[in-house]
Parts: C-alpha cells; sequence; structure tokens
C-alpha cells in the first residue's frame, strides 16, 4: 500500500513537469513573448519616431521582462542562464 503511494506521488510530479512544457505563465515563456514584442515595437519606432505612447508602451516591457529575469535569476540560475542564451539577451 504504502508503494502505490510513492509511485502516485512520483506520477504527480512527472504530469507537474509535463505541464510546465506547455504553461503560458512560466517564466522563460513569458520573457520569450515579451521579447518578441519588444522587437516588433521596437522595429515601429524606427519608422514612427513621434510615436511616444508605444515608446512608453515599449519602456514597460522592457521593465516587466528585466523583473521577471530577476526573479529568474534568483529563483533558479539554470534556468536563467539557458533562457539568456536561447534569446541571446546579454553579450
Amino acid at each position: 500500500m504504502v508503494e502505490k503511494k510513492t509511485t502516485n506521488i512520483a506520477e504527480k510530479n512527472n504530469s507537474k513537469k509535463d505541464v510546465k512544457k506547455n504553461d503560458s505563465g512560466s517564466s522563460e515563456f513569458q520573457v520569450t513573448v515579451f521579447t518578441k514584442r519588444i522587437k516588433t515595437l521596437t522595429e515601429h519606432l524606427k519608422i514612427n519616431k513621434k510615436d511616444h505612447n508605444t515608446r512608453r508602451g515599449l519602456m514597460r516591457l522592457v521593465g516587466k521582462r528585466k523583473k521577471i529575469l530577476s526573479y529568474l535569476k534568483g529563483k533558479s540560475t539554470d534556468r536563467y542562464d539557458s533562457i539568456i542564451k536561447s534569446l541571446g539577451l546579454r553579450r
């Protein structure tokens, strides 16, 4: 009976890892989405230099991404390093 409980717990842990791959709330996913939006807004601002509202929105996105990255750096440096390398954010 005890063995069944441990296997059920192990199965639950594995299922949590599987859900994380499709999790839109994970830090890695959010950083990726913010980075794509930042790139598109940057291209927009190259064409429309006087669009100050978009510039403000861009600065908000950069700040949000920075907060998530600092959280991720403190929580798990391995995940932080992998997301930085995959997106090419730091040089």
